[in-house]
């Protein structure tokens, strides 16, 4: 039997196999110009699902069309000429029927398809992994990736002194996100506070895109850290103490986990030796929308000169500055910085209602080598209180009293004695884990984990000047005399710390901070010492 109806399906096949199959795998540039403006992309998997029904579909009709064409003699099914058939009368201008086709061409059809079937089962939709860090999920082309982050820090806090607060168990933070990349230019990071001693409930802790054109600028955009101090630019997970020293009150939104909605420009200029990053952001915290026309102003710059040089005591030295300017409002009940010790101990300075300019000035400087890692970081902040009046202290009537003003520095050395290198912003690579697997580029035999030992100094200060209203020397006075009382107290934390890595994402942490009070705010109150003992445990992925 003789069909040109499996000579039309044969050549529609190959028309249609060969198609998508230059588009979803060739990897050859074009001859056509037209074409060759343009790259070619992967096959989605819509396409390779159709591709193969439609091999299918083919292969099932070949089949049939070789059964019902076979001879009966032969026993083996093949094709002969179409012109067979055509009735002895046929017209001179009848069209030319299609040349013959043989078992070998079915033979090498069947190849075809095999091969086609193939490649299409190799073009995946996603790729999936450990990279080392974090698992994730990528588009076969590599442009979109998406990794699940979080982070768990459980702790005790032992208290003794009077006054002190009782002895609790609490999480600091239990956060859970996902961050990755669209393309090689955006990044883009989503964290979530899931349950904490101070955000009980769900809240957003980063939701920002950074766009990065070039390596020397990129735009970051969302709701971030403010890029003010070197303390607070270190990930939460890389901060070696059990808290950040006391004096990280005074930076901006301390009350908001140094976050607020905002954009900045950043980059790496004169490859690395120059870091700055300069941003407008709303001053009040996570979430909160500003109180004034004047947005907070950020800029801060780190320099590392001798990054590339051949002296090895000034290749690890990096410092640099930063200053914050921004506006509070009284009437939106705006409050000067917290007198609340980090490890909460006691409250060393009141607060008050603020009105005007706020301005913020820090330099800190960072000295790693080897396992050994030294920093330091100081801080000054001036809150006005201008034409605040009546919502002052004492209630006294002139407009403008002196402003509030803290000062604060730290310094801190920790040295790994397993001779892990201190990293700049990371966790140590731990050389022997105690447990599996071991860290990103080591592969040592299971050990005692990594040890660190660490040490820090903070003093903190709180000033807040008084003032007096007389009626007898200021008209505006009210009879009777108003009275602004004075501040000014302060104190200062010893810290002692030792750490155990267990592996790259498991951190034990133990830290013994001894607090002064020097001058308290409150009176009746003597200065005193307290001891806090601190047990966190760390684990994130």
């Amino acid at each position: 039997m003789r069909s040109p109806k499996l000579w039309c399906v044969l050549v529609t096949f190959l028309c249609l196999a060969a198609a998508p199959l230059a588009f979803a795998q060739s990897d050859k540039p074009s001859n056509d110009p037209a074409q060759a403006k343009s790259t070619a992309k992967p096959a989605t998997e819509d396409e390779v699902q159709q591709l193969r029904s439609d091999v299918a579909e083919l292969k099932a009709q070949i089949q049939r069309l070789v059964q019902a064409s076979g001879q009966k003699d032969s026993g083996d099914a093949h094709l002969v000429q179409a012109s067979d058939v055509v009735a002895s009368n046929a017209k001179p201008d009848d069209v030319d029927a299609p040349p013959a086709v043989t078992p070998a061409d079915i033979d090498g059809l069947q190849k075809e398809i095999e091969v086609l079937q193939k490649k299409a089962a190799d073009v995946p939709a996603a790729t999936s992994g450990w990279n080392g860090e974090h698992f994730f999920l990528k588009s076969s082309d590599g442009k979109f990736t998406i990794m699940p982050i979080g982070y768990l820090n459980a702790q005790y806090n032992f208290y003794k002194g009077d006054g002190a607060p009782s002895d609790t168990f609490s999480i600091r933070r239990a956060r859970f996100g996902v961050q990755g990349n669209y393309g090689s230019q955006l990044d883009y990071s989503f964290l979530f506070e899931t349950a904490s001693a101070s955000t009980p409930t769900i809240a957003v802790r980063d939701a920002y895109m950074d766009f990065k054109p070039w390596n020397a600028f990129k735009i970051q955009g969302g709701q971030y850290k403010v890029p003010f101090s070197m303390e607070v630019g270190t990930a939460d997970t890389n901060v070696e103490f059990a808290d950040r020293s006391i004096n990280s009150v005074l930076y901006p939104d301390a009350a908001g986990a140094f976050r607020a909605p905002g954009i900045d420009a950043h980059g790496d200029l004169a490859d690395g030796r120059l870091q700055y990053w300069v941003g407008i952001f709303n001053g009040q915290g996570l979430l909160a929308t500003g109180t004034t026309n004047e947005p907070e102003v950020v800029g801060r710059v780190r320099l590392a000169p001798w990054r590339n040089s051949d002296i090895q005591i000034l290749k690890d030295l990096s410092f640099g500055g930063s200053v914050e300017h921004s506006r509070s409002r009284g009437l939106s009940n705006e409050l000067s910085f917290s007198g609340v010790l980090t490890d909460g101990t006691y409250t060393f300075f009141p607060q008050f209602r603020i009105n005007g300019g706020v301005e913020r000035y820090n330099g800190f400087f960072a000295w790693l080598r080897g396992p050994l890692g030294i920093r330091g970081e100081y801080t000054q902040l001036l809150q006005k209180r201008s034409n605040i009046g009546s919502l002052a202290p004492g209630g006294v009537a002139f407009n403008t009293i002196p402003g509030v003003k803290g000062w604060g520095t730290y310094a801190s050395a920790s040295y790994l004695l397993t001779g892990e290198r201190e990293p700049e912003n990371a966790i140590p690579r731990v050389k022997h884990p105690v447990i599996g697997p071991n860290s990103p580029g080591e592969s040592g035999p299971p050990g005692w984990g990594a040890w660190e030992v660490l040490a820090r100094y903070s003093w903190l200060e709180g000033k807040a000047a008084g003032a007096t209203c007389d009626a007898s020397t200021i008209p505006a006075c009210p009879i009777t005399p108003g009275i602004v009382p004075y501040y000014s107290d302060h104190t200062l934390q010893w810290t002692l710390g030792l750490n155990w890595y267990l592996n790259y994402w498991v951190l034990v942490k133990s830290n013994v901070n001894f607090n002064q009070l020097k001058d308290p705010s409150v009176q009746g109150i003597l200065p005193r010492n307290y001891y806090v003992y601190i047990e966190q445990l760390q684990f994130r992925f």
